[in-house]
């Protein structure tokens, strides 16, 4: 017998006999002397548990003396426990409705959880394991005290994943234990205030595009500066020449990234344990440099593109992956901590309630970012009872004649909340039709479809639909294509379909972005094409291919006919030259996938329904360049007040949802 363990179980006669002769609630006497035993073992063995312990946890059928993550521990006063459990009835009974009632409010599977009853003298074990197993009262001697603390030890190494534990680890604010999200964020906004990076100010200038056309010019918002300074930890010294848009730059790679890796811990535990376990416990040991290139892997979506997941449009065009051209040890340390708490997660627990996945997201950022922060930015999120109200207005219910196929789109998706409900909707339809998991995955893929200008709300949207059909994944027939798009619902690329004064050209498309247009003939404008000019572009710069081989390779491989030769080698040739200059200067890697994404709204085809939540972004706080560009769509629709020079440069009240809804019916 270890004489260690030998000793605690000493220890623990003790505090029996001294909770025996208190008075008043023994029981209670004899947790706190026994769990400062608990305490002193786990200290003295510097075990890392990961786990922070309830007393008096209030469940639906009372309260749990100490919940230690898996395990749920009933003190009673010394000598309630039997040692024939015939008559230790009403405490398991007690103990199994704890059980009960943990499984559900964690989400975990009741297998995974433990009930001990201890009083001083015995412990008393109850599970589930398909059916109740109760053991026989342990009395308390060296091996049953080493049992329970190796059970202590084995029950609290993981975390539900559970959006209280996500808020709770990964927002902002005292009640984030580690600081994990101020210290990153910090880290990010710091080393775009020192940028003398070309590629990340690309990035940036991108990024601040899309974001204005979102949430409108931040020149015109008033933010609670106070509210900002003190939930992210900014010293005062920090605040001077503090910039509101580099802020929120940073905010949004911080919550991206922490949605890649969870992404990535989910989609692995269904698609990747058997063969390496959970794929990030081993980023936890690299080195700078290695850390730094599975990072890169993942942000430009190889992770997902290649062998077993093949992924496809879940990293695409993403501009908040420039902190890898800014790596730095507060960088590199931030995201350590990030992967480290990430792995003391047990995805599992999503397997119970998969549908509630969508609340993962959007709690923790609605915990991350204050309300009032939220309000100045004029976000709002959709409630999920709204949006089942939407969805059964429309008819999009799960008794719909052939639900699978009945095509769905969100124009301005935000984080996806209709387009999870929907996929909930439809995986129901397809299990009381018996429709096999791979085929249910096809149609969900196909037509269950988004949309959105926010990069940072894209990167949710598809994280939330990769959420949403995880377990679905390794039923996949094939490449799996995440249908959530990067673009502009109201005004994607349009046609110049005839020369003007002092341009002789026409029959082209322009992709406008902060590095300046890429046009592109109306003869490579179809689904297929565009998307294989795209993949073409980018690998034809990583190769570093003159302009000359890259147009001879084009028009073999999209078999360009020789009518069209010319207009084809001038507009793409335009634009291959102008991204091997991007490359030379360092600043390239995004934008053909920016190109693919723009022209989604093109060629996605034509739907069912049209349901959402479209942006609330007055006029006239919409970026100069973007209303210019916009004009004549809403003098398509007669929204403007004003006719003549008003008119032309702009002029009206009308929200931008007003817009996006005539555009909807249009199209």
């Amino acid at each position: 017998m270890n004489n260690e363990y030998s000793e605690i179980a000493q220890a623990i006669q003790h505090a029996t006999t001294v909770a025996s002769s208190t008075i008043h609630h023994p029981e209670a006497k004899l947790r706190e002397l026994v769990e400062s035993l608990w305490d002193g073992y786990i200290k003295a063995k510097r075990i890392n548990l990961h786990f922070h312990p309830k007393n008096e946890r209030r469940l639906a059928n009372g309260r749990a003396d100490t919940v230690y993550n898996q395990l749920i521990v009933e003190y009673k006063k010394p000598g309630s426990i039997k040692p024939n459990n015939a008559k230790n009835r009403q405490l398991i009974a007690q103990v199994k409705g704890y059980i009960e009632d943990l499984a559900k409010e964690e989400r975990w599977k009741e297998r995974r959880l433990l009930g001990v009853v201890f009083d001083g003298q015995y412990f008393l074990y109850i599970r589930k394991v398909g059916r109740w197993i109760e053991d026989e009262p342990l009395p308390v001697d060296g091996d049953s005290v080493e049992r329970f603390l190796l059970t202590l030890e084995k029950l609290t190494s993981k975390t539900a994943l559970i959006p209280e534990n996500l808020i709770r680890d990964f927002a902002v604010g005292p009640d984030s234990l580690n600081y994990i999200a101020s210290n990153a964020i910090r880290a990010f906004y710091f080393a775009l205030a020192g940028n003398v990076n070309a590629r990340v100010k690309a990035f940036f200038d991108q990024w601040a595009l899309q974001f204005a056309e979102a949430h409108g010019t931040i020149e015109n918002k008033r933010f609670d500066a106070e509210t900002l300074f003190n939930s992210y930890g900014f010293k005062k010294k920090e605040q001077r020449d503090f910039s509101f848009l580099a802020f929120f730059f940073a905010l949004d790679t911080y919550f991206g990234l922490l949605m890649k890796l969870l992404a990535y811990q989910v989609v692995g535990f269904y698609t990747l344990k058997d063969i390496a376990g959970l794929p990030l416990t081993e980023w936890e040991t690299l080195d700078a440099d290695a850390l730094k290139d599975k990072l890169q892997n993942l942000e430009d979506g190889g992770i997902f593109r290649s062998e077993p997941l093949n992924i496809r449009n879940f990293l695409e065009g993403d501009l908040l992956s420039w902190y890898l051209n800014h790596w730095n040890p507060l960088i590199e340390q931030s995201i350590r901590t990030m992967i480290e708490k990430l792995n003391q997660y047990d995805p599992e627990t999503m397997e119970l309630v998969p549908d509630e996945t969508r609340d993962i997201l959007k709690k923790l950022y609605q915990f991350l970012v204050p309300k009032q922060i939220r309000h100045d930015l004029g976000e709002y999120y959709t409630p999920d009872w709204l949006a089942e109200r939407c969805l059964n207005q429309v008819g999009y219910g799960i008794k719909e004649r052939d639900l699978l196929e009945k095509r769905i789109l969100d124009p301005g998706c935000g984080s996806g909340t209709f387009l999870v409900l929907a996929i909930k909707r439809a995986r129901e339809h397809a299990r009381l039709n018996n429709i096999d998991p791979a085929k249910t995955l096809a149609a969900l893929t196909r037509n269950i479809v988004g949309f959105d200008i926010n990069p940072l709300a894209v990167i949710a949207a598809r994280t939330n639909y990769l959420l949403a059909v995880a377990d679905l994944i390794k039923h996949k027939r094939g490449d799996l294509t995440v249908p959530v798009y990067l673009c502009d619902s109201i005004n994607p690329p349009r046609v110049k379909e005839q020369a003007e004064l002092f341009d002789e050209v026409s029959g082209y498309y322009t992709v406008p972005t902060s590095v300046g247009p890429f046009r592109f003939p109306d003869t490579l404008v179809r689904r297929d094409l565009i998307q294989k000019t795209a993949l073409l572009l980018e690998d034809g710069v990583k190769k570093g291919q003159g302009t000359a081989k890259f147009l001879e390779r084009l028009r073999a491989e999209l078999n360009v006919p020789d009518a069209e030769r010319e207009k084809v080698d001038r507009f793409v040739g335009e634009t291959y030259s102008r991204l091997l200059e991007l490359e030379e200067k360092g600043i390239n890697g995004i934008w053909a996938r920016i190109i693919k994404n723009a022209f989604a709204p093109l060629f996605v085809g034509q739907f069912d329904f049209v349901v959402g939540n479209p942006p609330w972004v007055n006029w006239e706080s919409l970026p100069q360049q973007y209303r210019e560009a916009t004009g004549p769509i809403w003098q398509r629709y007669d929204l403007f007040e004003h006719t003549g020079l008003r008119a032309r440069l702009g002029s009206a009240k009308d929200d931008i949802s007003v817009l996006m809804t005539y555009v909807s019916i249009d199209k």
